[in-house]
């Protein structure tokens, strides 16, 4: 099956068929990517980007899964060429048309996300790593492992926003959500467990830095690109418009177009828990709202639970990479700075106190 520009790239067949895919017979060049970066030989890694760039009429015949698998490829060279110094678009300016068109094809941003650097990066000795290091894949594996549960919260979120709360479907959803939105918490917990934050800090994020061509900058690969995000606006941030609904106006070009017209559909529109309390507040009373209010607000607390859980993992994370004597950046590869991510937490614990206060 055949991706294109407008789909989800999230079937299970589809994130197989990217993983396989080697439209630049990039393997060799791969593998080789981590003792180039090892000895920060520049030279070679220029002569590796320019070696695997394809002609632009062969892009033409590549299939959307391909143009994919192909951005995931020239991204570990872009970055790596960038983590020692030099911009790579002026190292190699006959790449910059091929990323536009690659971007052009896939309906995504002409550079690799997290997306090509964890999700559509194969497996076993195919892996793509800059460094070769157990605790890369191990962070490529946590953002791998909550891919598919987050495209199915996703979608009943999209439910969601058109659920009545005093309806009976309005808390099955939230429950639902939930149960797949607590795969973040596991993977939060695998690389507290497995990931050192110096390793993250000093080794691998010099590696997701912005590369800028054709007068605009692109942010790296980055924790931010995980549409958690975007479970947040159905929940509670639609209607919101503080630092975090601006810090992720920067993020939505960089996420699928599924999610950005879900993005679009939700942006301005009342999030569950603005609605919720409103049909609380405006019936007299939790129980007289309807028969599902009760229910729903009950499961809106659980799923804000979850998310104060990774946040605050994420924070306590986020704050020991990032302290002044370990970071060598001021902020994340998309942008988000410790503030911003503890102000997230406080504001999601905010909206359940504001669900707790209606029952």
């Amino acid at each position: 099956m055949r991706a294109t520009a407008n789909s989800e790239y999230g079937a299970a067949a589809q994130v197989d068929a990217v993983r396989t895919a080697d439209p630049l017979g990039a393997d060799l060049a791969c593998r080789d990517l981590v003792r180039m970066n090892q000895r920060a030989d520049v030279a070679a890694l220029v002569r590796g980007l320019r070696a695997l760039l394809p002609e632009l009429d062969r892009v033409a015949r590549f299939t959307d899964d391909e143009c994919l698998a192909a951005m995931r490829d020239l991204g570990m060279f872009l970055g790596s060429i960038k983590r020692h110094g030099t911009e790579p678009a002026e190292a190699v300016p006959e790449a910059v048309p091929v990323l536009a068109e690659l971007g052009r094809r896939t309906g995504m941003v002409p550079r690799d996300t997290v997306l090509h650097y964890c999700v559509w990066n194969p497996d076993g000795v195919r892996r793509r790593t800059y460094t070769g290091d157990a605790q890369e894949r191990v962070l490529q594996d946590s953002v791998r492992h909550v891919f598919p549960a987050l495209r199915t919260a996703l979608e009943g979120c999209d439910e969601l926003a058109r659920a009545d709360p005093a309806d009976a479907r309005f808390a099955e959803l939230v429950r639902m959500i939930d149960g797949h939105v607590a795969a973040m918490v596991e993977s939060i917990d695998l690389v507290l467990g497995e990931v050192g934050p110096v390793f993250f800090a000093r080794t691998l994020r010099p590696y997701f830095e912005e590369i800028t061509f054709g007068g605009v900058t692109y942010l790296g690969p980055a924790a931010a690109q995980v549409p958690l995000w975007l479970v947040d606006e159905a929940v509670w941030l639609a209607d919101d418009s503080g630092d975090y609904a601006r810090f992720l106006h920067e993020s939505v070009p960089y996420t699928l177009p599924r999610w950005r017209a879900l993005h679009a559909r939700w942006r301005g529109t009342s999030s569950a828990v603005t609605r919720l309390v409103r049909t609380v507040e405006e019936a007299g009373g939790v129980d007289r709202a309807g028969p599902g209010a009760r229910a729903g607000a009950d499961a809106l607390v659980g799923l804000l639970r979850t998310l104060i859980t990774f946040r605050g993992r994420h924070f306590r994370i986020a704050r020991q990479a990032y302290r002044e004597d370990v970071r060598l950046y001021a902020v994340g590869s998309g942008g988000a700075s410790i503030d911003l991510l503890h102000q997230v937490l406080l504001l999601t614990r905010q909206n359940a106190r504001m669900v707790r206060a209606v029952t």
